[in-house]
């Protein structure tokens, strides 16, 4: 059951070949059995999800039946859930019970689908390799001694140990399309704007986006059909027209011309190289045109991001003072003893590193010379990105430098663990949608493609990946961690 898709799993309780009570109860049991080894799952809902299964089992009898009814999904702790503690994988929220559910979870819980926990991240989304959560490190599935990539490193490694067949996730930087490529499974990052941010606890707000991990491209589109949409509680929501992606993804391939940035190649690993053109092949043999580009300023996107990302998120974290609430230091004299033990004691290194360099950056004096010059930086890369777009409809490239590294290896290197998202921040400082999809191995490590599109141009992205699914079958591989087959 465990390597059923999301639309296999749900053909077969449309069908009632399974309850929704036995499809959550086998996944509970799967988590129960393997997670102990990954720590993928910061809160397990077992009594909720197992009520709600048994309430929609009910209705399915009665012959009410949502899109998604019965299917149990991992929400990343970073989405607020209404009774349900959500922790951001921070002691500050250690013990944080949200009132309101996200808008994504909202939108989840209506067309049936179960939560059946929350998935371990980088302590407020900081982080490239699930290694600064408050909950301790998740590990790779493929590998217990690496990482599996972050932010959202939890809900990547669910997905790829057969944990849960779907979760959430948010990027900011590559933090869904870094693990996704870590863990050999399909994650997307749809257009800024397209899903709506409410409830989903900030970071940098003109960065951060929410998305999908499956294990197929056909299930991301499924399930980002049913997230994507305008929200009037999110000023920076979109209000264009969300198309039906699975539709779009499935129809008849139409022919694309690819776009290869000469940047993504300087200096490549020779066995990701090798894997990445034998990927380009495929495309080629296929009537795909592949046309070489450049985007010279894409090079400059990790050090933009790293002003532009850190300023905000010292905005943001300002909100987490001890007083409203979150932890709150004990043995104080005053209010400025309260802020500074709270927030010390509160907040980790990574966490507190990046509200540093933000607030140095938006300090007198030095705003003009990082932060603006950033957001400069910032429009160069996204103006690039549109003259790119003039030539080809999607941009490819490895989604990741390397396959996963050791546990600890970059851990006290910041600029080292800063480069594992070389690729992929330049597409969040522009706003784009990119997806994450297996294109083979190094080292018996998952390898990712990462296909990336102009502004809500999520079908293509889907329909050349699912056109790549259909040809490979990197995305069917799956770890033997337990010694399963």
């Amino acid at each position: 059951m465990e390597d059923k898709t999301l639309i296999e799993l749900k053909t077969k309780i449309q069908n009632k070949e399974i309850s929704s009570y036995e499809l959550t109860k086998f996944f509970l049991n799967r988590i129960k059995k393997i997670d102990p080894k990954l720590n993928a799952f910061i809160t397990v809902t077992e009594n909720d999800s197992l009520k709600k299964a048994k309430k929609i089992d009910s209705e399915i009898a009665k012959g009410n039946i949502n899109p998604l009814s019965g299917i149990p999904i991992a929400q990343k702790d970073i989405f607020c859930t209404k009774g349900i503690r959500t922790t951001c994988g921070s002691k500050m929220l250690e013990d944080f019970i949200s009132p309101y559910d996200a808008t994504v979870v909202e939108k989840l819980d209506k067309a049936g689908m179960i939560i059946i926990g929350k998935t371990n991240m980088d302590e407020f989304a900081m982080g490239s390799s699930n290694e600064t959560s408050y909950f301790g490190d998740v590990k790779n599935p493929w590998n217990l001694n690496c990482v599996p990539g972050g932010s959202s490193g939890g809900s990547a490694a669910s997905v790829a140990a057969r944990l849960i067949p779907c979760s959430t996730g948010t990027d900011t930087g590559g933090s869904i399309r870094q693990p996704a490529s870590l863990t050999g499974i399909c994650g997307i990052k749809p257009t800024y704007g397209r899903v709506s941010r409410y409830g989903m606890i900030a970071f940098a707000s003109s960065l951060d986006q929410a998305g999908i991990f499956t294990r197929t491209a056909k299930d991301c589109a499924i399930l980002l059909s049913h997230i994507s949409g305008y929200d009037v509680k999110d000023s920076t929501s979109s209000k264009k027209e969300v198309p039906d992606y699975y539709k779009e993804c499935t129809k008849k391939f139409e022919k694309m011309k690819i776009g290869i940035p000469e940047e993504f190649l300087d200096g490549l690993d020779s066995k990701v190289a090798e894997v990445f053109t034998e990927s380009i092949n495929i495309f080629k043999s296929n009537g795909c045109e592949i046309k070489k580009i450049s985007l010279k300023n894409s090079k400059l996107g990790v050090s933009a991001y790293q002003v532009v990302a850190p300023a905000e998120c010292s905005s943001n974290l300002s909100r987490f003072d001890g007083v409203r609430y979150g932890f709150r230091a004990n043995d104080v004299k005053d209010i400025d003893e309260l802020y500074k033990k709270s927030r010390s004691q509160g907040f980790g290194d990574e966490v507190k590193r990046r509200i540093l360099i933000g607030t140095y950056a938006l300090s007198t004096g030095y705003y003009d010379a990082y932060y603006l010059k950033a957001q400069k930086i910032r429009t160069i890369i996204s103006k690039e990105f549109q003259n790119a777009f003039k030539e080809v409809d999607v941009i490819i490239g490895p989604t990741a430098p390397d396959c996963a590294f050791k546990l600890g290896e970059k851990l006290n290197d910041p600029i080292a663990m800063y480069l594992s998202d070389i690729f992929t921040v330049s597409t969040n400082l522009a706003g784009l949608p990119a997806i994450s999809i297996p294109m083979g191995f190094k080292n018996k490590l998952p390898l990712g493609l990462q296909i990336i599109g102009n502004h809500f141009d999520e079908s293509k992205i889907l329909s050349l990946s699912n056109h790549y699914q259909n040809l490979t079958d990197w995305h069917m591989q799956k770890p033997d961690m337990l010694g399963e087959t």
